[in-house]
């Protein structure tokens, strides 16, 4: 007899193992524990492969704790250099997250494009190549629930959601207990609002909700990460002296005042309290004792912010710090960049324009006219402005040390799609100007604005090869870089513009900062220095400092720095000079090497066999006039040799 045998579900013990498991407390989430025991570092991502090493990073112990649930802190804010190994905390915290207390988790790039890359580059391979994650995300598409700007876990029970600052769609309709807003600072309004203020209101649910926010600074007033710090606990790295234990701060200026100009491998710092010098090689016993010291206690209960820079990494030498400097000092652009990047410090604007009229006095007492080409000035460039009635042009020669002349300025009447006025402006590239030695210089490259009149721009600019003309037009954006070629532009019926190859976008705010740093230089030997010549009418001086940078209130109620004009006060002689700067920049004048320009210096300042030897004559020969109908004829030193000499040079 076959006896059949049923098996039923004990429906009260399930009972009790459901609430056995939903009441057992959780793990304690270290995150730190999670990182040794699951990060590991390829080749291709770290100078330090393997598994996590807290002896490499012993500064990022106590930010990991900051961001576990045992600190009571809500935001913890890193304002930090570049390179330092940011994004590595950032992964931490969001595997970590995921694997031991799963939950929604939202990371916020300043793009979607830059989100889309973190997405495939470091996250993917994070989710990969780690055990504790590989099994929690398959990574294979499941109706959606695996794409590039998403992420579930196989279970259900927690997601990472990809997202960028300016698609204020993604900041929406969705809550998490867990974020990281990376890059902070390059985030910019949308037509939404502030996209910081939308992702911090995505965990506004969350009563216990960790907030990472993580960022290089930019420029200051309006500069993110460090309004962040400044409002948080301001916490600072403290190293005991190798020599006498006394902890301090390792700050630039400490490294600025002993640094030897023709020794950066000697850069080191001094101690405050006994004097003795702290070098490169102290570090690692230094580092493992290091203290974070805050200076806003009050504020660590609600937000921790910390202080990181280069100093303290070993990714960077204590030389290569050195040399960095060495290499920026005197280009405002290229301070900027060491400030951010190195130091981890907001780069502090000059906000107002310089009085127009200590230029102009400035300009009065110059030893050189309009017209004509000072010594040091090597190299022409030409920026061109299009208005509705008129072209206004500006001429500027540059020289070694980032030093840089105003030659001439003028302008053409007549709209630029005119026959008259593109005559003119044919003969104006042909035309030359004296230096000091005799020898007549053409324009090396111009750069003409193609923002407006676009078409009727490159009617005239076609005419022209490339080496000699450019279209440009001014991006606003802090984080723009200097010039950078448009992307393929198409008509609404997708045609591609003829005109895209040869238009470059270039950052017009870096520049005025630059600019109006620059400007106020009197001595010609500095580093950077801006020759003004006596001549020009005072209306060129009120043009050129046309601009400030000022906090303005958004519709929403946020204040943002925006460049702002006298709307009474034209500005195109800012315009025309930020263009010419643009064309050489274009040309490589900036990092250009020593050898090229002993080439010019050779080519172009040595005295003509028919030029006056009286230097006196040579700075104040009458200043060349543009032809008013047809072309003049091409000067002696062809303009074009320039930008061909100095790309055999690159391709050699």
């Amino acid at each position: 007899m076959t006896h059949l045998i049923i098996e039923t579900a004990n429906a009260e013990r399930i009972m009790w193992d459901v609430m056995a498991e939903v009441m057992t407390p959780p793990p304690p989430v270290d995150y730190l524990a999670w990182a040794e025991a699951n990060i590991i570092f390829s080749d291709r991502e770290s100078p330090f492969p393997g598994p996590y090493n807290r002896t490499l990073f012993p500064y990022f112990d106590e930010i990991l704790r900051a961001l576990g649930p045992s600190d009571p802190c809500r935001v913890v804010t890193l304002k930090k250099s570049a390179q330092l190994g940011g994004t590595v905390l950032a992964n931490i915290f969001t595997g970590g997250s995921i694997a031991m207390d799963p939950s929604d988790i939202l990371y916020v790039h300043p793009t979607e494009g830059n989100a889309q890359r973190w997405s495939k580059m470091k996250l993917a391979p994070m989710l990969k190549g780690t055990t504790a994650l590989a099994e929690l995300f398959p990574m294979k598409s499941r109706d959606g629930l695996d794409s590039v700007l998403y992420k579930e876990r196989v279970d259900g029970r927690g997601s990472i959601q990809i997202s960028g600052a300016n698609s204020p769609a993604s900041l929406s309709m969705v809550t998490f207990k867990r974020q990281v807003q990376d890059d902070l600072s390059k985030g910019e309004m949308n037509n939404a609002g502030d996209p910081e203020h939308l992702a911090n209101s995505r965990s506004r649910a969350h009563e216990f909700a960790k907030i990472f926010k993580i960022s290089t600074p930019l420029v200051e007033p309006g500069c993110r990460i460090t309004d962040n710090f400044n409002k948080g606990s301001q916490e600072r790295l403290h190293l005991p002296c190798p020599h006498c234990d006394h902890y301090q701060v390792l700050e630039w200026e400490n490294m600025l005042a002993v640094l030897e100009e023709d020794k950066p491998e000697d850069a080191h710092f001094t101690c405050v309290e006994c004097g003795c010098e702290i070098r490169e090689h102290h570090r690692p016993q230094m580092l493992p004792r290091g203290e974070w010291r805050a200076e806003n206690p009050k504020a660590k209960r609600e937000h921790r912010s910390f202080d990181l820079w280069s100093a303290f990494s070993y990714l960077q030498s204590f030389e290569r710090i050195a040399r960095e400097w060495l290499d920026a000092k005197g280009d405002p652009a290229s301070e900027q960049t060491f400030f951010n990047d190195t130091l981890g410090r907001a780069y502090k604007t000059l906000g107002e324009a310089p009085p127009w009229e200590s230029l102009r006095d400035r300009a009065a007492a110059a030893e050189y006219s309009r017209g004509s080409v000072p010594p040091g000035a090597l190299v022409l460039t030409m920026g061109i402005d299009c208005q509705g009635d008129r072209v206004e042009w500006q001429l500027v020669g540059w020289g070694r040390h980032k030093r840089r002349w105003v030659i001439e300025y003028g302008v053409v009447t007549g709209h630029i799609s005119e026959d008259r006025c593109r005559v003119i402006l044919d003969g104006l590239m042909e035309q030359s100007w004296r230096n000091a030695y005799g020898h007549r210089l053409g324009i090396d490259l111009a750069a003409i604005d193609g923002n407006a009149y676009t078409e009727d721009v490159w009617e005239w600019a076609k005419g022209w090869p490339t080496s000699r003309v450019i279209m440009v037009r001014g991006v606003g954006s802090e984080t723009a870089p200097l010039i950078s070629q448009v992307k393929k532009e198409r008509t609404a019926k997708g045609k591609l513009l003829r005109y895209s190859k040869r238009f470059y976008n270039f950052a017009t705010s870096i520049l005025k900062m630059s600019l109006y740093r620059r400007i106020v230089k009197e001595d010609p030997s500095e580093l950077g220095f801006i020759g003004l010549p006596k001549g020009l009418e005072d209306e060129y001086f009120r043009q050129l400092t046309a601009e400030s940078r000022r906090p303005k209130k958004t519709k929403t109620g946020f204040t943002v720095y925006e460049w702002v004009k006298d709307a009474s006060q034209p500005n195109e002689a800012l315009d025309t000079h930020l263009q010419a700067e643009a064309a050489a920049i274009k040309l490589g004048l900036r990092t250009l090497p020593d050898a090229i320009w002993d080439r010019y210096e050779a080519e172009r300042e040595t005295p003509a066999e028919d030029a006056q030897l009286d230097l006196e004559d040579g700075l104040f020969a009458p200043r060349a006039e543009p032809p008013q109908t047809e072309r003049a004829p091409a000067p002696k030193l062809a303009s074009s040799s320039f930008a061909d000499k100095l790309k055999a040079w690159k391709s050699r």
